[in-house]
């Protein structure tokens, strides 16, 4: 399939303006759009067709409540490593959405997936949590394309996730992320307009 200029123009402002959202509406997300959202994961990329993510929708509030306390102790404990002046401006990010966001997604990598037959990650196993990272940058992209937002928790610790959920033998925290109709749009990340890291140019050399 040939694509337009248009539609080639209409995904670069789509990965313009995806953002790590962290400030969202209540309004719940349709079914029908969530059920859009799984399905596109699957045609992410992943080594050797093995598809490892494994997605759970959090809906449980106990669970919810635990992953929040499990954020903030975290989220202290990553403060005090800075020193006063910074812990200041540390204090004023919203590093998370999870009071306000109406989904919340727990993604996890199988370390061992029977599909694929370890094709393409005998030597690089890593390659199966770029896949399922992958496979969170399409739902990311789907999203944004849908008008939603969609925020990755990453203050957590892996190992504490996954006692939280109680998973089977073999999975393996991804990510923890925010969904839902963000409270405004903006093409410019959050950390860089409140100072804390511009972003920059990709380094792109020849050899």
């Amino acid at each position: 399939m040939q694509f337009t200029a248009e539609q080639s123009a209409l995904l670069c402002e789509i990965l313009r303006w995806r953002r790590d959202v962290r400030h969202f509406r209540p309004d719940p997300v349709p079914e029908t759009v969530l059920d859009q959202l799984r399905r596109t994961m699957e045609f992410a990329p992943s080594v050797g067709n093995a598809r490892p993510w494994r997605v759970i929708r959090v809906r449980d509030n106990t669970l919810r409540a635990a992953v929040r306390a499990e954020f903030l102790r975290c989220n202290s404990l990553a403060a005090a490593e800075y020193d006063k002046a910074t812990q200041t401006d540390y204090a004023r990010l919203k590093l998370a959405g999870l009071d306000e966001a109406p989904e919340h997604l727990a993604v996890f990598t199988l370390t061992d997936p029977p599909e694929g037959r370890r094709l393409g990650r005998r030597t690089m196993p890593e390659t199966l949590r770029q896949s399922t990272a992958m496979a969170i940058h399409t739902l990311w992209l789907t999203a944004r394309a849908h008008n939603l937002g969609l925020g990755m928790v990453s203050i957590l610790d892996p190992r504490r996730v996954e006692a939280i959920f109680d998973l089977p033998e073999g999975w393996e925290f991804s990510a923890y992320l925010c969904l839902g109709t963000p409270a405004f749009t903006d093409d410019m990340p959050l950390l860089h307009r409140s100072g804390w890291q511009e972003s920059r140019q990709t380094i792109w050399e020849d050899r």
